[in-house]
């Protein structure tokens, strides 16, 4: 039986917003004619040719939302294209946003879903439970139950439940690169691509208490507190006596590397307030367990979607996905 869930296009894009790609497709057709000088007279002319340039922007595709789980947070959005009537099942991305584990919304990243489905994926964006009411490792089981959903479901969309990779932005990019090293990662997800993501957390902590932390970094440094429950020093909770450093490590992506984990393409800017630092830890421990990682530095100042303003982003991140999603064995 199909999934259930609530109908509903959304509306054409518009501007840019939070979360989004800087440049998103025209939000409708349009014809446009050159403006320039005053129009001769009727009846005369003044030597120039007018003409008329056409506009077309593709059909959207369709969109669903769908319930993954009981709690209101645990919410799916998809994005797909009618197949033809011969179509073999395509290669699925599922979205993680960011927003410090605090905030943030499965619909900033519409626009991007929408752009990946016109390279023949089929998107998916999902939000998760949030920190402090959620503390982890819920985010991370709400990132795995998204993904079986996926898979569960994988008729719906026409989706190859062998071919699925997963994008993160920030706490989302950490998300990522956890469905991508937990347990043996490379049979979850076929790749991993995170921008600007945190992926240590104890480390995000202790950049965040530096005197030259910027605001940022503070704000991502309590942001880790509320995600674990705990201050690093100190022990976790009333029921236990769990010392805090265990679910940082827990929390630390480059605790579960090992064989098999699922290829990983980790990006941050040369002005990032996530440093390289966070992805250069991991892709060391990766690349000791034999699993493929490239770490890009891009120059700026951006984060997470900020990445996509560069003009060679967007284009790399597809071809490397492409690359890891071609039918077959990974």
């Amino acid at each position: 039986m199909p999934p259930t869930g609530e109908t509903g296009t959304a509306s054409p894009p518009g501007g840019p917003r939070t979360g989004a790609p800087e440049s998103q497709p025209p939000s409708s057709s349009s014809t446009s004619r050159p403006r320039g000088g005053a129009a001769p007279p009727d009846g005369e002319t003044d030597g120039t040719v007018s003409a008329e340039a056409v506009m077309v922007t593709p059909e959207l595709p369709r969109s669903r939302t769908y319930s993954y789980g009981e709690h209101p947070r645990q919410r799916i959005d998809a994005y797909w294209r009618k197949p033809g009537p011969r179509a073999t099942p395509r290669p699925a991305i599922l979205i993680l946003h960011g927003g410090y584990w605090l905030r943030g919304d499965k619909s900033g990243w519409k626009y991007f879903a929408r752009r990946l489905t016109e390279e023949g994926f089929v998107a998916m964006t999902a939000n998760y439970r949030l920190a402090p009411k959620a503390q982890w490792p819920a985010q991370r089981d709400d990132a795995q139950s998204a993904l079986a959903f996926i898979k569960k479901h994988a008729r719906q969309w026409n989706v190859d439940p062998q071919r699925i990779a997963v994008v993160g932005a920030s706490s989302g990019g950490h998300l990522a690169t956890q469905l991508g090293a937990f347990g043996n990662g490379g049979s979850q997800v076929r790749g991993v691509v995170a921008l600007s993501p945190p992926n240590n957390p104890y480390l995000a902590y202790q950049d965040g208490g530096k005197a030259d932390a910027t605001p940022s970094q503070q704000t991502l440094r309590q942001a880790v507190v509320s995600l674990v429950n705990c201050v690093p020093g100190t022990v976790a909770g009333a029921v236990g006596g769990e010392d805090c450093g265990v679910r940082l490590r827990d929390a630390n992506s480059a605790t579960h590397a090992s064989a098999g984990d699922a290829p990983m393409l980790l990006m941050h800017t040369t002005g990032d307030f996530v440093p390289i630092a966070q992805s250069t830890g991991l892709a060391g421990a990766l690349r000791g367990a034999g699993v493929p990682v490239e770490v890009k530095k891009i120059e700026g100042n951006g984060h997470a979607s900020g990445l996509l303003a560069d003009e060679h982003t967007y284009p790399g991140i597809v071809t490397w996905l492409k690359n890891r999603l071609k039918p077959g064995p990974a």
